[in-house]
């Protein structure tokens, strides 16, 4: 278990843990720590992200026992998880591994199923293309695309051009090679929420959909019309209500 980087943003609510998407790190969720201002928010940056290294192979089981390991070092006994994209991968990992731990969980923009290998394929050619051409304008306006639809973000494609291979190549790994929890959600029993854009390019609303079918205690799913694959990120004003009411309540 490695000791991520985290921040805890303070405040006197119940704790809200945030997880960022593939690519992004802590900072991803400035919209939502505007917006949630009842809550003791924590970010983390995953294993090979942010202010995490990837010091070798590893998996989203692995990353969410480094987010466990945060709740212990900050001596938090139990919080709610909020989830974008490959957060949602960890957050629905700490509610299996941990339940007691995990209070509710609300993901956007994610999948409980295994990634669809033509789709890991792709990725992978976009991998060696990067990793070759030292991420290529092209390579990073594709990845944008996918990941923030019609949003520009261009602060966070310069980010990108800077990311090592070492660190880039394993945390792909992590992406496409990882197991299906599908199977296993029936044994969440914490609250859960569901959100997924619409025009989300990564993943249809069809994963989302069987995901909250498949939760026992999800809220009925909630599709952003228009809305991206980041989704917390691109669709603030959208979800936020969204998240802040769920919370309030099942936190």
């Amino acid at each position: 278990m490695t000791l991520p980087g985290y921040t805890d943003h303070g405040g006197e609510g119940p704790v809200v843990v945030l997880l960022h998407s593939f690519l992004m790190d802590g900072r991803m969720f400035a919209p939502q720590l505007a917006a949630f201002a009842g809550f003791r928010c924590v970010t983390v940056d995953e294993r090979g992200h942010g202010g995490t290294p990837a010091d070798g192979p590893f998996d989203y089981w692995d990353v969410a026992r480094d987010v466990l390991g945060v709740l212990d070092h900050l001596g938090v006994e139990r919080a709610a998880v909020v989830g974008t994209s490959q957060g949602g991968f960890v957050a629905l990992r700490m509610a299996l591994l941990a339940p007691a731990r995990v209070s509710a969980i609300a993901v956007l923009g994610t999948s409980a199923a295994a990634e669809d290998p033509a789709v890991a394929a792709g990725y992978r050619a976009v991998l060696d293309a990067w990793v070759a051409g030292g991420a290529p304008a092209e390579v990073l306006d594709g990845v944008a695309r996918i990941c923030f639809g019609d949003f520009e973000a261009p602060e966070w494609k310069e980010r990108w051009a800077s990311v090592p291979p070492s660190q880039l190549t394993p945390a792909m790994n992590a992406l496409v090679d990882r197991d299906a929890v599908l199977p296993r959600v029936g044994e969440i029993s914490c609250p859960a929420l569901v959100l997924h854009g619409s025009a989300d390019l990564a993943y249809p609303v069809e994963r989302a959909a069987e995901l909250a079918d498949a939760l026992p205690a999800a809220e009925p799913l909630v599709v952003v019309e228009g809305g991206a694959h980041f989704l917390s990120f691109t669709h603030a004003e959208a979800v936020n209500p969204r998240l802040v009411e769920f919370l309030e309540a099942r936190a």
